[in-house]
């Protein structure tokens, strides 16, 4: 039946459309209001119905794409690819999760560039090697709440992730997603998480088995371990300012720094107004003045002491001479010239504080509270090791002495946490240098070639190994040697390659001499040389063994501590005696530099070691300086022997003994046929 469309009046035909827009909403299942089924209101997709089911914690994966990145090759596995993907979690419990921790178990070689929402607890600083997969944290929303304590407020019970990073590996056509997604707090325990094309999801419950520890209840997360911690404590709050602590902290044995830099990045404008117990070696107020500081602040003055106007402001520590100015000491455990000392030396010393006053911009001056940490942490020394810090995490207010003397605490604003960890160094970027010799051998094998990285190599090969020397010539530098190495391969008759070796360019080398063995024990005699410029208070060396830790006797010139945990010898100087001088002019005006240099003797006994192999067990497997790792040599000195194999004199000889005996037997039998 047809129906006249123009005999219908305009309120019939607005009843019919109706009718109509009511009937294909129907169909469609559109025309709710919010229903459960809407999993977030700036959500575009639905939630899934697993959430209805889940009595925990609910963490999902969403894998958003990915292109080509640049350069482009035929390789799969090297082709890189930009990917965007969001995490979540939701808590539908009863109970509040504090300080939650997500782990994503990433597995084509990701480096994440970028996670909005959260912080990565065990990969340092972005752009971060995830590709054994990572731990986050939250960065500005630490706790998911219950729906019961929020009338189902979505944007307290849940966190959005956003993941920005690059991938290998992955062919065309594919969608690489992570191996697992899980909740790792105490007291959960999560299934094999269901994948779904692009999507992943799992809901973590309580474990009814788990035993968690009584521990107080607290807010944010636990403050974490690290090599050396840094603290960032708001000791005061105002909606323009507020003024903080730094607290760098070792706690490692071998952690230590000499001469620190400490450096960070501002995240919205922040700068520095004044500072104490530090100071910035080089000040650029134009920053302030041309930027959104001087139009928000025009009347500050920006020239006086103290302002620093860097985005990312590098600071050290101040000498001892400034430690009671009022101005810019007077603060315990500031102004030792950059020195941070291992708790195992010296605990009263294994502490550093500094404190700065911040100036706030817009919109962190609208509240006292509005406190952004600066992040990209980085500390650094002169020969120290190589530390790799992490994102700042949110930790519970630290508590200081009330400063009236009474029995009564006072706590921060609010507290940050760093957490710094030593790396081992990379191959040929050390910073010292280890060589080995023996009693039973005349040759010396030095350090590696380019052991601390070589900048000119026309002249000299980067990869050649390094040629025996004499012991004499480990007191000469190395552009001096060349001589010494030629003659004593000739000597020796060594070949020598066309192209010879580099240096090894170390500012402090160490030679460990296997001085005596016996029946009851064994001596050896160590060396450290230090060919740069600066002077070394308070230094350090330790040395590992794989067998002889245990039989440790004695140091005569040297302080040694047997550090257990570790297994590793500490040795440092005698009172008065604890600098390494620099590098300096010889006697004469053409002698070649000496370089400072401390020695002593250590004896070992062979007590409940069966076996013992002097050329093995003479010879330690890790020798360290101020805490940074030194590099060994490929090889240890065998028995009357410079290289592994024997040289062509002592062939020759063996030759002729062998030639000298058969001619020998020879005539002795014509004698008896006659």
């Amino acid at each position: 039946m047809k129906v006249p469309w123009k005999a219908l009046s305009s309120f019939q035909f607005t009843s019919l459309l109706l009718l109509f827009i009511l009937a294909f909403c129907w169909k469609l299942d559109v025309c709710y209001g919010q229903e459960q089924n809407d999993y977030d209101s700036g959500e575009t997709t639905k939630r899934p119905k697993e959430l209805d089911n889940c009595n925990g914690v609910f963490l999902t994966y969403n894998f958003q794409g990915r292109t080509k990145e640049f350069p482009h090759v035929k390789n799969v596995s090297k082709q890189a690819w930009a990917f965007e993907a969001t995490a979540s979690l939701t808590n539908v419990a009863d109970e509040e999760v504090v300080g939650w921790n997500m782990f994503v178990g990433f597995q084509h070689n990701e480096i994440l560039v970028s996670a909005d929402g959260a912080v990565l607890l065990d990969a340092g600083d972005f752009p971060a090697n995830v590709s054994n997969g990572t731990l986050m944290a939250g960065s500005t929303m630490t706790d998911l709440q219950t729906a019961i304590n929020t009338a189902n407020d979505f944007d307290q019970m849940s966190v959005n992730i956003k993941i920005k990073g690059t991938m290998f590996g992955s062919k065309t056509g594919t969608t690489p997603m992570p191996k697992t997604i899980k909740l790792v707090n105490d007291g959960f325990k999560c299934p094999a998480a269901t994948r779904r094309q692009s999507n992943m999801f799992v809901c973590c419950k309580k474990d009814p088995k788990a035993t968690v520890l009584n521990k107080r209840r607290t807010k944010f997360p636990p403050r974490r371990y690290g090599d050396i911690t840094i603290g960032y404590d708001v000791l005061q709050a105002s909606k323009s300012n507020y003024y903080a602590q730094i607290t760098m902290e070792a706690w490692h044995p071998l952690a230590r720094l000499d001469h620190w830099n400490v450096s960070w990045q501002w995240q919205k404008g922040e700068f520095i107004s004044s500072m104490k117990g530090a100071y910035s070696h080089m000040r650029d107020v134009s920053q302030c003045l041309y930027g959104t500081a001087g139009k928000f602040y025009g009347d500050f003055n920006f020239n006086q002491q103290g302002v620093n106007c860097d985005k990312s402001p590098i600071l050290s520590d101040l000498p001892p001479t400034v430690k009671d100015d009022e101005k810019i000491g007077k603060l315990q455990y500031c102004c030792r010239n950059g020195t941070l000392l291992p708790p195992s030396l010296d605990p009263s010393r294994a502490r550093s504080i500094f404190q700065i006053n911040v100036m706030k911009m817009p919109p962190d001056n609208s509240m006292a509270t509005a406190i952004t940490p600066p992040l990209k942490w980085q500390i650094d020394g002169v020969i120290n090791p190589v530390y790799r810090c992490g994102q700042p995490i949110r930790v519970s207010p630290k508590d200081f002495p009330d400063p009236s003397g009474l029995q009564a605490v006072t706590l921060a604003v609010a507290s940050w946490q760093v957490a710094c960890n030593m790396t081992k160094p990379k191959p040929k970027q050390n910073r010292c240098c280890v060589s080995f010799s023996a009693f039973y051998n005349d040759s010396v094998i030095p350090c590696n070639t380019c052991a601390c990285g070589c900048s000119n190599t026309k002249k000299c090969d980067p990869n050649a190994r390094s040629l025996l020397l004499p012991p004499e010539a480990l007191l000469v530098p190395f552009v001096n040697r060349t001589a010494k190495a030629v003659a004593w391969a000739a000597l020796k008759h060594h070949r020598l390659p066309k192209k010879l070796p580099c240096g090894d360019n170390c500012p402090v080398s160490i030679n460990w001499h296997v001085n005596s063995n016996s029946v009851a024990g064994w001596t050896a005699r160590m060396t450290i040389f230090n060919w740069g410029d600066n002077t070394f208070e308070d230094w350090f060396s330790a040395i590992s063994f794989k067998r002889s830790y245990p039989n440790f006797d004695k140091v005569f010139s040297f302080n040694g501590t047997k550090v257990d945990n570790i297994s590793t010898l500490i040795f440092n100087g005698l009172k008065d005696m604890n600098y390494l001088m620099g590098e300096t002019n010889g006697t004469r005006q053409y002698d070649p530099k000496v370089p400072g240099k401390q020695q002593s003797v250590i004896t070992f006994n062979k007590k409940n070691i069966k076996n013992f192999d002097i050329r093995k067990d003479g010879f330690p497997t890790k020798v360290y300086f101020n805490g940074e790792e030194c590099a060994l040599p490929p090889y240890v000195p065998l028995k009357s022997l410079g290289h592994r194999r024997a040289s062509s004199s002592i062939v020759a000889a063996i030759l002729v003994a062998l030639v000298t005996f058969l001619m020998m037997t020879t005539i002795g039998e014509n004698r008896y046929h006659l």
